[in-house]
Formats: structure tokens, sequence, C-alpha cells
């Protein structure tokens, strides 16, 4: 006898939203205060807090709250705003999908449930490049780790992962690991980073490398991996600008542990499911100044739309997109993005990506290249909209200037450029 499929019960709410760390955390406040009750957040862990819960370092807070702050006392300020506001929130909990019609199927301890909502709320975060993802050859011995890993083992379950490391990778994760694995007692032998400038933060760069001795290698990569159940060293080569191992240059180390600290990709599948388009620049969605995707009623903010250097970006992006959730839950609808914003040789992205120009917007990009004595100039039918004059410009840093709507007129592309 054919059992009878049991009917997944849907509800109704205003907002979604998909993610409880930093960035949900945010809107959801955000949000409440805007006058948006019947939400709910999502989480995949156990806990709210995101990624902020294994990152006890401080430096967090300085812009949002003014005060330095550890990862998990940032969280808490926000997991406490929630649980005063009673926003109620669902842990443990996987989004299955998220149709174009904000339909939002999760499973939980408790069964499958649906919610059909007015507006989604894209915070999942982002994920780091793995092995795999780089091609690293050699064997596939243990001690091979992602820096987030690495740090999860060691601040959430307090577990020694390495004794004589080397670090792949100059981004801030891999940097802030050097320091907590030297402070550990392990013996951290170089820093391998195969740009020719440093991908993460010069903050971390002094206080995580050079205050600790450990050296940092640019224009340099791991070309071989040893070992057979356990890894027993790498081989390290220095490239050339299209960066190809040179002949030559390669130089072994003894070491019980890979740290790849290689860079983050928005965890975007749910999104694609949606309809989302991405942009091939930031892996996260396109959006308009109202942080709106191409598909009504669903937006993104964080790290799942872009990589940030700092996660109080983060949470003002998140308050910023909480505002327009609340206009397009009153009015129905935005106005349309009709403007493209587009970016010269120098810039490797801008969000938004495109814009209605009605209203005041963040714009946010990155550059390609190390440069100083800039201006970063946006134009529009040749005019200049806006100016910011900098000393110098990385990679590494975001850079974020208020953009105002009345000198912008409809019809004309936005052109973003650097002048050095």
């Amino acid at each position: 006898m054919e059992g009878k499929l049991k009917e997944i019960p849907t509800k109704a709410a205003d907002v979604v939203i998909i993610g409880g760390g930093p960035a949900g955390l945010a809107a959801a406040a955000e949000l409440y205060h805007k006058g948006i009750r019947n939400l709910v957040i999502l989480e995949r862990e156990k806990q709210l807090g995101g990624i902020l819960r294994q990152c006890i370092h401080d430096g967090f807070g300085l812009t949002r709250f003014q005060t330095a702050l550890s990862g998990p006392e940032y969280a808490q300020r926000f997991i406490d705003a929630i649980e005063e506001l009673h926003i109620p929130y669902i842990t443990d909990t996987t989004v299955l999908e998220v149709t174009r019609d904000r339909l939002v199927t999760a499973a939980s301890r408790e069964g499958m449930m649906q919610w059909k909502a007015k507006a989604v709320i894209l915070t999942m975060g982002c994920r780091e490049r793995t092995r795999g993802a780089i091609g690293i050859p050699g064997e596939r011995p243990a001690g091979v780790f992602t820096a987030g890993a690495a740090q999860a083992y060691m601040n959430l379950f307090n577990t020694m992962p390495a004794r004589e490391a080397v670090i792949l990778g100059s981004g801030d994760i891999g940097m802030i690991m050097a320091r907590r694995l030297t402070l550990e007692g392990a013996h951290v032998k170089a820093v391998f980073e195969i740009q020719p400038y440093p991908s993460g933060l010069p903050r971390n760069i002094e206080q995580c490398l050079n205050d600790y001795g450990i050296p940092l290698y640019l224009s340099h990569g791991i070309t071989a991996i040893h070992g057979n159940t356990r890894l027993t060293g790498v081989t390290a080569s220095q490239v050339d600008e299209n960066f190809m191992p040179i002949p030559g240059t390669e130089k072994e180390y003894q070491c019980d542990t890979l740290i790849l600290s290689v860079g983050l990709i928005p965890e975007n599948e749910l999104s694609l499911d949606a309809g989302v388009i991405l942009d091939e620049r930031t892996r996260g969605a396109c959006v308009d100044e109202y942080f709106q995707t191409g598909a009504d009623g669903i937006f993104s903010a964080g790290n799942v739309l872009h990589v940030h250097d700092l996660v109080d970006f983060v949470s003002l992006e998140a308050e910023s997109l909480a505002d327009s959730v609340a206009e397009y839950i009153k009015k129905g609808s935005l106005n349309p993005a009709v403007i493209p914003v587009k970016t010269d040789c120098n810039i490797a992205y801008t969000v938004p990506q495109r814009i209605s120009g009605t209203r005041e917007f963040i714009l946010s990009l990155r550059v390609k290249k190390p440069m100083k004595d800039c201006r970063i100039v946006v134009r529009q039918a040749g005019k200049e909209v806006a100016v910011k004059k900098m000393k110098k410009v990385i990679p590494a840093e975001m850079i974020r200037f208020g953009i105002s709507h009345e000198k912008l007129v409809s019809g004309s592309e936005l052109e973003v450029c650097v002048e050095c």
C-alpha cells in the first residue's frame, strides 16, 4: 500500500532572513525598528552569530560601536537585540530552496517547513576556497586545512592542529591564524602569497606577522605537497607575472601542517535557485542601490553579496538593506534600476551594479592593484558626480563613499574610474 506524502505546512511572513550571522541579525533588528514584525531568521548552525563565534581576536566594532570588541562580543550585541525584541529565529535549520516567487522551503529537527514571504533577505555569508579549488599538485595527506577550519579547531574545539606550519595566502584569516598558532606554541615557518602584494589589511601584516617575526614571501606559491598519511613538507617556488612557477627557485619546507588562506567565495547556491543573476567579478548577486537582486522582492547583503574586509561594514550594509526592504513591504515595489554602473580597468568591481538614480546610496568598490595619490571619480554624461581623494589604495581595503542622487540624470550610465 502506497503511503501518502505529508503536506508541508506553509506559513505567511513579511520577511524571511536566510542566515543568522552579522548581516542577518543587523537586518532583522533594523526591520523590527522600522515596524516590520512578521519576520523570521533561519540559521544552519546550532547558534546565531555566524563566523564571528570563532573569531576571538579583537578589532571588531571600531566603526559600528566606536569600541574594540572580539568577534563573539560583537555578535552578542546583535543577538541580545534579537532576544530583547523577541524576533523569532530557528537554528539547526537548512534552507533547501528559495523560489522566484519567494517560497522558502527548509528542513529542521521539527521536519519540513515552508514560508510564503513578501520579501526574502539573503545573508548566507561565504565559504573558503579549498586545495581542490586552486589545484596544488602532490600527495593527499592529513594536515592540509583552510584557515577557517584551523581557527574553528583551536577556538571552538580547543584542539591544536599544528606544530610546524606553513601558510599559503596572506588573507586576513591566514595572518590572524599565524599569530594564533604562534601564541599557542606552534612554529609558523613562512607565509607565501602568490600576488606581488599582500591580500590582507596592513594592520594584520604588522600585528600578526611583523610583530612575531614571521616572514612573508610575495610572488610565491606552493608547487608540491609531500607526505603519505600526514603532511611532511611542501615545495615553495617563486612565480612570474603570469603566476607560473619559475624553474630553479624551488625550496623545501619541512612542516606537519599547511594552512590555506586563498580567498572566500559567496555562498550563492540558493540565490541561483531563486533566479538571481550573479556578478562574475564579485561572485555575488547583481543588485541596485536598494540591495534588491534581479528577482523581485529578493534582497542580498553582507559577504554573500561581496566579500568585506570589516564586519562593521557588513552590519551597516545590512541595516541599509533593511530600510529598503521596509519600503518595499509598505509600497509593494521600488523604483526600477535603469542606470548601469561601469568601471575602468583599475577597479575590480562596484556594488551596486545598477541604480535607479532616485536616492542617495553608498558605492562600495575595490581596486585591482595598489596605487598612490589617486582620485576615485564618478562621472555621468562627462560630468563629475563625486570625487574621493586617496593617498593610497590597496585591493585588501574596500572603499566606500556616498553618492548624492541630486546630480544624477536618467538615461546615462554611471562611470567609475581611478585617476593617479
